[in-house]
């Protein structure tokens, strides 16, 4: 179209829109219009570029765009229609303002109103956490370059609230951070969740010391959260902190930031700032390597190491090895000192399948992330790479920041993968011990009522484990690998736990049991395996079921004349026989109420000659062969 055509165009269009203009394309955003009625700013009283700038938007794509916008309690309806002008890229905008006498009744316009709030505030907010989305990161913040202070927030383990209590655990821990990030920070700072569990905090004309403070506060009050209804989980959040320097955009901030938060999350509930972070840099290399992580470089050419060490060697350490050979050297000396291996392929004397091979022989492939870098890089070459164990190929020739940030994301993936790892062990470690101590309370229960001096427990567990271990020693008979001896030690402790309905005056009468005592007393057996056996979804656990097993079999007798069930040999599971005769021996060297204690070597000598039934002829070996051990577990109270 020619100037002339345009001009007529917007005559016609004046008669019906409020404002009709024709901006060029350098005058987009800009403060100079070739209209007369209105600066492009002014208009929408700001004093920048709209984030959403359908001009802008048109001159890039052609096309044509219409979008609302709103000041006070006026709403306009905004086009944006790509023109060319004498050749040259233009936009025609024409601006309508709605009112009553055009689309809005009176009695719809708040309606309206908080319509098109509400539309801003889902575009540019976290239907999650109510913080800023990325969208708004992108659009608004990205690109200032006001003096702030800049801070990347990452909290610690949160994969692992998800994974171990549920989603609706992990969402409630972001909206509590959340909470307590918005409860120090100023209205005119920005909370923004960047992805996951992952936020971005700006704070515009912070001074540097209350900058670092704020986020020392954060991170200590974050810590000192409780999540509701989730009170055991233990918030904590790794941040770094950053002062934006002159000219220098929040995006560019934040990258420098995102480093210093991967230092932070090294230690976890930390926060690291350029303050700190610089001694550190200055100090002796002793100390460096204490925060710098290890990167070992493997390539023949020395050029290639020299290109790797120029992209990473301002943060990380860098050690080197020119083949194979002296790369298992370097991981025998360092072991996981070393956070990621750069790995050529061709090399003399050993080459890179080759240490990917002995990596794996040695398990090192499983703590310590690789990444190949190779011009070879056909697919069955970089297949047979990644079934070795590979996290990451890269193709020479090298692209520096494609290079750090693979590596940068390779080792953030790794050492959270540790630390989950070292989180669920814990976790694992705290359960089983809550479950032995339920198992305690409940089986010191029993002995009390049974009027006991409260060690039978303890010695039936302590006797049970040094009679399987010297079993497995002998035989390979029974299948008892190292997890299942511990299933059995725990359990033992309910073996008699049905005698928590015997009648007080049965069982801790001081003289004999008449044969319809015994009998009621020999109950306990099928009474204990009942209540086991009635724990509804907990009944197939295998603590469950091996305890059965020892409460109902472990007064069966090798020969068949035991009971409840009159079971002999091995019909009786290992797990009952082997707590038979810890029952046994604890019960003679121990006083009760109805007898004085044996000796030891008395004890032995009368379950050898049948005394109190057979048993096992490979468990009496296994007793008479650490007999002189058991004297020093076996503390008899007297």
């Amino acid at each position: 179209m020619t100037r002339e055509q345009v001009e007529k165009e917007m005559a016609q269009y004046r008669t019906i829109f409020t404002v009709v203009r024709l901006l060029e394309a350098a005058q987009v955003g800009s403060d100079k219009t070739l209209s007369d009625y209105c600066k492009c700013y002014d208009f929408w009283q700001k004093h920048t570029q709209c984030q959403n700038c359908i001009s802008a938007q048109v001159l890039r794509d052609h096309t044509q765009r219409t979008k609302l916008e709103y000041m006070g309690s006026q709403v306009f309806q905004v086009t944006a229609v790509y023109r060319e002008v004498d050749g040259q890229p233009c936009v025609m905008e024409l601006i309508q303002q709605l009112d009553s006498e055009t689309l809005i009744d009176p009695e719809n316009s708040n309606r309206l109103m908080d319509s098109v709030t509400g539309y801003h505030f889902k575009l540019y907010h976290d239907a999650l956490t109510g913080g800023y989305n990325r969208r708004y990161f992108e659009d608004v913040l990205k690109d200032k370059t006001d003096p702030a202070g800049v801070a990347v927030l990452d909290l610690d383990d949160f994969k692992l609230y998800n994974d171990t209590y549920g989603h609706r655990a992990g969402d409630m821990a972001l909206r509590t951070a959340v909470e307590v990030v918005r409860a120090n920070i100023r209205k005119s700072d920005s909370l923004i969740r960047y992805g996951g569990d992952e936020f971005l905090l700006v704070l515009p004309g912070i001074e540097r010391g209350a900058f670092n403070a704020k986020l020392q506060r954060i991170c200590k009050k974050i810590h000192a959260a409780t999540v509701p209804g989730y009170s055991c989980l233990q918030l904590s959040v790794s941040i770094g902190g950053v002062m934006s320097q002159p000219d220098e955009t929040v995006e560019h901030a934040v990258g420098r930031a995102d480093k210093l938060m991967y230092q932070a999350k090294n230690h976890k509930n930390t926060v690291v700032t350029e303050d700190t972070a610089a001694p550190r840099a200055s100090t002796a290399a002793g100390r460096e390597n204490q925060t710098r992580q290890n990167i070992l470089i493997v390539d023949d050419s020395e050029m290639n190491r020299a290109i790797l060490s120029e992209i990473l060697g301002s943060d990380y350490n860098i050690l080197e090895a020119a083949n194979g050979e002296e790369c298992l050297a370097m991981l025998e000396q360092y072991g996981t000192g070393i956070a990621l291996i750069l790995l050529d392929i061709v090399m003399p004397v050993m080459d890179g399948f080759e240490v990917l091979a002995a990596m794996n022989r040695n398990h090192w492939i499983e703590d310590i992330p690789v990444i190949m870098i190779s011009s070879e890089d056909s697919d069955p070459v970089v297949r047979h790479a990644y079934e070795m164990g590979v996290s990451d190929y890269v193709s020479r020739p090298f692209d520096a920041s494609i290079v750090y940030r693979r590596v940068f994301n390779t080792i953030k993936l790794y050492a959270k993968q540790r630390r989950l790892i070292s989180l669920v062990t814990s976790q694992t470690r705290e359960k089983e011990k809550n479950t032995q101590m339920m198992v305690s309370i409940l089986s010191e229960v029993v002995e009390f009522r049974n009027g006991e001096s409260g060690l039978h427990v303890q010695h039936i567990g302590t006797l049970t484990q040094r009679l399987l271990e010297r079993l497995t020693q002998k035989t390979d008979k029974y299948d008892l690998p190292p997890e299942k001896q511990e299933l059995i030690v725990l359990a033992s402790a309910l073996h008699d736990i049905g005698k928590i309905a015997i009648d007080d005056k049965i069982l801790n009468k001081p003289g004999r049991l008449t044969q319809e005592e015994f009998n009621i007393m020999k109950t306990h057996t099928v009474i204990g395996a009942n209540m086991l056996d009635k724990l509804g979804i907990y009944r197939s656990e295998a603590l469950v079921r091996t305890a059965y097993e020892i409460c109902r079999w472990h007064h069966e007798r090798w020969d068949g004349r035991g009971y409840p069930d009159g079971l002999s040999g091995d019909r009786i599971p290992i797990s009952a026989q082997v707590v038979s005769m810890a029952d046994v021996y604890d019960a003679l060297v121990s006083k009760r109420v109805y007898k004085a204690a044996y000796a030891p070597d008395t004890a032995v000598q009368m379950i050898l000659h049948g005394d109190c039934g057979t048993f096992n002829p490979l468990l009496l070996e296994c007793l008479v062969e650490i007999q002189d051990v058991l004297k020093e577990d076996v503390t008899v109270a007297e």
